[in-house]
């Protein structure tokens, strides 16, 4: 059987060689023709070719900053072009609308939060598209320049469906088709994602877990939800809701009751001194345990063997590496650590390393700005190659 290979068409190559050259350049620069050909192994002439494209398209532009104190001998340098497109991203929860912009190089060049209390998601909605004008303004770019748009959900998009799904936090949000919505508002394409999954991809790419490619990221808050990336990407599973172990810990404490109300009952029988009081916030909690409080303390504890019961099933089946702990409790990284990790020791025979998230709130955001990156660096020069073509 003779198998025929069809051949390489000269605007395919061009393309290809396009793109080597772009990818040379955002890997290092500035960076002149000579060492672009030597780096990529394409000829001079080839590279020059390629460069007038992608100085065209407004992917590159020259510089005669070496940026090191190396001899020029006049040679022309090049470098990518960060505000060829923009990413946004919104961090869309039940207490906060977060928003940033970032640029092609992955610089913050915008950043607001929003407190919106309890609101109703069409409420959301409307700051969202409000949000993202603001967010251009402080910009001073153009909103053309917007590749797409990622945000963060406290829920899953039900893959068979498209629909919202395990979302009670935020009024209306289950059930609706919020990507649909999102797109009528900010008039980009639209990309949405578990907020606690970006999280982990946040911290993926610039907080504890670089490098990392196996490694869970439990949030805690009123309840806890995990964000599992494994070999380097993201885990979401068959029905896209991986890492919702609140549910698999109803079947071994069913009855656990809130932190609050485990810090009242706990104070109703009387054994641990305490200067708290009713209604035992959260936070007040903490701070006590923090100040040296036996209540306060006895709650941190009791907080940490739930998160290690929580985290214990994933890293049994999943062996991962470590451990990032964030979200609003979370974060108190200083009481919850060391119980955690005395916890998951007695528990398992391989101990993951654990560690407190670095991103702390900005998390989701970073996340949502990482996903967007990795879409428009792609998609921006396809954009540009089709421009090119339809001008030639």
């Amino acid at each position: 059987m003779t198998v025929t290979r069809a051949a390489a068409t000269p605007a395919l190559l061009r393309r290809m060689n396009e793109r080597t050259v772009l990818e040379a350049i955002r890997a290092g620069s500035p960076v002149s023709r000579a060492e672009i050909s030597r780096r990529v192994g394409i000829s001079k002439p080839t590279v020059s070719t390629a460069l007038r494209s992608l100085l065209d398209s407004g992917l590159v532009r020259e510089t005669q900053n070496r940026g090191d104190d190396g001899p020029s001998y006049g040679a022309t340098f090049f470098e990518p072009v960060p505000e060829a497109a923009l990413v946004l991203g919104l961090d869309m929860g039940a207490r906060f609308l977060r928003g940033a912009v970032c640029d092609l190089s992955g610089e913050l060049r915008a950043r607001q939060d929003i407190e919106v209390g309890g609101a109703h998601v069409r409420e959301l909605l409307e700051a969202a598209g409000e949000l993202k004008g603001t967010l251009l303004a402080a910009s001073e770019l153009s909103s053309g320049a917007i590749d797409g748009a990622v945000i963060g959900i406290p829920g899953i998009i039900d893959r068979r469906t498209g629909r919202a799904a395990l979302a009670e936090n935020v009024p209306g949000l289950d059930g609706l088709d919020i990507a649909v919505e999102l797109q009528r508002r900010l008039d980009v394409p639209v990309t949405v994602e578990n907020d606690v999954n970006l999280a982990a991809l946040g911290e993926q790419w610039r907080g504890v877990g670089q490098g990392v490619d196996d490694f869970v990221f439990p949030s805690v808050g009123t309840g806890l939800g995990a964000g599992l990336v494994l070999r380097g990407e993201l885990h979401r599973g068959h029905h896209g809701s991986a890492g919702e172990v609140d549910y698999a810990i109803e079947g071994v404490d069913p009855a656990a009751p809130a932190i609050s109300d485990y810090a009242a009952a706990l104070a109703a029988e009387g054994r641990h001194a305490t200067e708290l009081a009713p209604p035992f916030d959260v936070r007040a909690v903490f701070g006590a345990a923090r100040a040296g409080d036996a209540l306060g303390r006895a709650v941190v504890d009791e907080e940490a063997r739930r998160i290690a019961l929580h985290v214990a099933p994933i890293a049994a089946v999943a062996d991962v590496a470590l451990v990032v702990v964030g979200g609003g409790i979370g974060a108190n990284g200083d009481l919850l650590l060391q119980p955690v990790r005395e916890q998951l020791a007695k528990l398992l025979p391989y101990p993951p390393q654990v560690q407190v998230s670095s991103l702390g709130d900005a998390a989701v955001l970073t996340g949502t700005l990482a996903v967007g990156l990795r879409a428009a660096l792609d998609s921006v020069f396809v954009k540009s190659a089709e421009r090119v073509s339809r001008s030639a």
